[in-house]
């Protein structure tokens, strides 16, 4: 039996997945650029998530770049029948390491055929388009050709669902004009919670839901309150954040990153936690509080 059997499950276009993923960004190097310190690692731990149950694994060519997909490969390919590789594009790495936007017809499709030869894939099963209007959080921006060009590459047979990432909710609006979108991936966690709303639309429209730095990314979420919920529950605040977010909508898929096969055991066993009312409520007060970061 998976270690995460109690998270549940949810669709991902037509794909069923455990509600409890992993996020491979962590696999490259320090800013998310150049070779792990320890690729032995990186590739135990992507054995060990798959072992324990995990079957959504999120990642990007422009993670290293080639980086993590190209560990992905090594570690797990061929690949379970069940396991959906979710990929991302609409940006590229610069010199150093800058993130910089890659929304031309032409770099979309370089990105996906990159995707599809690192990976050593056939057909793509999710690609989210990231809106890279600005690098910190989303803007509002035409998506119209950019997506247009996914969504031919999709009747290409060379992605099979589209998501977003890094978006608004007229973008959504927008981008379900010109294809399917079975995912949105933005920044959500217990202290940045713009996206309350746009969860609960998609929710009530079975539409996954995927935060990214779920645990607030490159500065860890620090609270006194999730602090004190972890110590009464004896588990670490991390394992508390995760449980809030499994328990916050059902829509929600979590992909937490590590490069630790010991931090992947900690991130999985959220799955086994329960919050109770109390808990919530002193949860749900960091978002509003001063205090809360």
């Amino acid at each position: 039996m998976s270690m995460i059997d109690r998270s549940g499950t949810f669709r991902l276009g037509d794909f069923e997945v455990r509600r409890l993923g992993y996020g491979a960004m962590q696999l490259a190097g320090p800013g998310v650029f150049g070779p792990p310190k320890n690729r032995a690692e990186a590739v135990a731990v992507l054995r060990a998530a798959v072992e324990a149950g995990v079957n959504h694994i999120d990642t990007s060519d422009f993670y290293g770049p080639h980086v993590t997909n190209e560990i992905i490969r090594e570690a797990l390919h061929p690949y379970a029948d069940d396991l959906v590789i979710v990929t991302k594009i609409g940006a590229r790495r610069g010199q150093g390491g800058s993130w910089l936007p890659a929304f031309s017809a032409d770099e979309l499709r370089q990105a996906v055929h990159d995707n599809l030869r690192n990976l050593g894939l056939d057909i793509l099963p999710v690609v989210n388009l990231r809106a890279m209007f600005s690098v910190h959080g989303p803007a509002e921006g035409s998506l119209e050709e950019p997506l247009s060009a996914l969504a031919e590459m999709q009747k290409e047979g060379l992605v099979r669902h589209i998501g977003l990432s890094n978006v608004t909710q007229r973008q959504v609006e927008d981008g379900r004009r010109i294809c399917s979108v079975v995912c949105v991936q933005n920044q959500y966690n217990l202290a940045q919670r713009a996206d309350d709303g746009l969860i609960g639309r998609l929710q009530a429209e079975g539409t996954a839901y995927v935060p990214f730095f779920p645990l607030g990314g490159f500065t860890p979420l620090q609270s006194s309150a999730l602090s004190g919920v972890a110590d009464r529950l004896g588990r670490t605040p991390m394992q508390i954040a995760l449980a809030w977010l499994l328990q916050r909508a059902s829509n929600i898929l979590l992909i937490p990153g590590t490069s630790s096969t010991g931090h992947l055991q900690e991130n999985l066993a959220a799955a086994e936690v329960t919050l109770n009312d109390d808990d919530l409520a002193e949860l749900d007060g960091i978002a509003g509080s001063a205090a809360g970061l």
